[in-house]
């Protein structure tokens, strides 16, 4: 049994490494949490760069409708509201689609001759029992947005023509088929025949940053809760 100065010392040797070790853990978890931090403030401040984009989107798509340019740009020009009068084409291309609520069914798509020029025009969305009914040529007044989608991914299947049924709008090959310039209208007013338009929207981009911000936030919380169990834990064997 030790008496004297090393009895009186040892107490605080130990309490002094707990100590220390309890620093190193606070120390290293203040790093391991400012890192999920900063990543969750740099998602905030690109969520509202993202929504400050798909805000303009919104407007440029709204806007009052021009002409259809002679060539337009698909980089400029997209989601450019137009507006032509023309007569419906007889043919048409039925891309699958899906719509909440409502099911499967297909976009309409046909060409619109205005006598000087032939577009693409999609007229919207049927569902599946009104996919091949008779639909009335006649001449009509459309308003819609300029648009090159970017439907087809790697798991599309090729599109089955023999049934008219497609899984994508390929413009090249929708303009040869219906023979039309490689231009694509999709209409935002009513053309008829029970057809529900199905206009662009901002809907389809992609914008997780606010998800990706609660994720490294959360991160970073339960580094915290973990830091704040472990420096109990090592108080209390301390103790």
């Amino acid at each position: 049994m030790k008496t004297g100065a090393g009895a009186t010392l040892a107490p605080f040797a130990w309490s002094g490494s707990v100590t220390k070790k309890m620093i190193s853990l606070l120390l290293f978890s203040l790093v391991m949490t400012a890192v999920p931090v900063g990543l969750g403030i740099w998602q905030v401040k690109r969520l509202a760069w993202k929504e400050d984009i798909l805000r303009g989107i919104e407007a440029r798509i709204l806007a009052d409708p021009v002409e259809v340019p002679l060539s337009p740009d698909p980089v400029g020009d997209r989601y450019l509201p137009v507006t032509a009068t023309g007569r419906l084409g007889e043919e048409e291309v039925h891309v699958l689609v899906s719509r909440k609520q409502l099911g499967a069914g297909y976009r309409i798509i046909t060409a619109l001759d205005t006598g000087s020029r032939r577009f693409l025009l999609d007229r919207g969305f049927v569902q599946d029992d009104e996919k091949d009914a008779p639909r009335a040529l006649h001449d009509v007044t459309v308003i819609g947005n300029l648009h090159w989608p970017d439907d087809r991914t790697s798991a599309t299947p090729e599109n089955d023509r023999n049934n008219n049924i497609w899984f994508a709008r390929d413009i090249p090959e929708l303009a040869a088929d219906l023979g039309t310039e490689p231009i694509l209208v999709v209409a935002r007013s009513d053309t008829g025949d029970g057809i529900e338009p199905m206009p662009v929207g901002t809907e389809g981009i992609p914008n997780d940053h606010l998800q990706y911000a609660i994720t490294w936030f959360s991160l970073a919380a339960v580094w915290l809760g973990m830091t704040v169990f472990l420096l109990w834990r090592i108080k209390r064997q301390a103790s």
